[in-house]
């Protein structure tokens, strides 16, 4: 059987939140490493919208949304911890979801790249964002993890995009009062789980041998 082949780029945070999840599955892929700005007119035949990641099924079928990607790759492992009993994470997941990928992600564009943004200074963008910082900081009181005592879909999902903003102004970051936000960030940063997802690959070219993505 051939693999998915699954477009990538390594510093993406919603390809990162896709490869955790295939690694979380066992599931290998043809990876392509792409490079945002050639890329690769096979992704754009798949995904004219032309953003990481795209997975493409061995029967054909795209799934070019990184939540799709963790979903399906989970799901394919049967009844996977991460989704929780009868899947009760992913539902509890999607209001946090909704918050990091509109929200959150537009206050941290803008405070990673305020000399784009010159219209506020680069703080108003931090505060914006710190309000997100404030909701995960309270989930996290009461337990390690997002939903409970161990990892989930939701940790996941949001841990890519959280280390982004705290690697914006590190020394800001490790005096905010975000202490249990930062003890979960940390846990991630030093996990084999990142490790693996931030393994680096050459750029994908069409033609080159294919680089398998191991799951396992």
């Amino acid at each position: 059987m051939p693999l998915p082949i699954l477009y990538s780029f390594r510093r993406c945070p919603y390809a990162m939140r896709a490869r955790s999840a295939l690694i979380a599955s066992a599931i290998s892929v043809e990876l392509r490493e792409v490079v945002l700005r050639d890329k690769p007119a096979a992704m754009l035949s798949a995904s004219p919208k032309g953003s990481v990641p795209v997975l493409i099924l061995p029967n054909g079928k795209v799934l070019d949304e990184s939540w799709d990607i963790m979903l399906w790759a989970l799901r394919s492992q049967g009844a996977h911890p991460w989704l929780g009993e009868n899947e009760c994470h992913v539902a509890d997941a999607l209001p946090l979801l909704a918050e990091n990928d509109s929200t959150f992600k537009r206050a941290l564009d803008r405070y990673k790249y305020p000399e784009r943004f010159a219209e506020h200074a680069q703080t108003f963008y931090r505060e914006l964002g710190e309000e997100f910082l404030m909701r995960l900081e309270t989930h996290l009181a009461v337990a390690p993890y997002l939903l409970g005592d161990t990892m989930s879909i939701a940790d996941a999902a949001l841990l890519p995009f959280i280390r982004q903003f705290a690697a914006v102004d590190p020394a800001w970051f490790a005096s905010a009062p975000y202490p249990k936000l930062r003890d979960w960030l940390t846990s991630y940063i030093e996990s084999k789980l990142l490790m693996r997802v931030m393994q680096k690959f050459p750029a994908w070219q069409a033609g080159d041998t294919p680089i398998i993505f191991v799951g396992v």
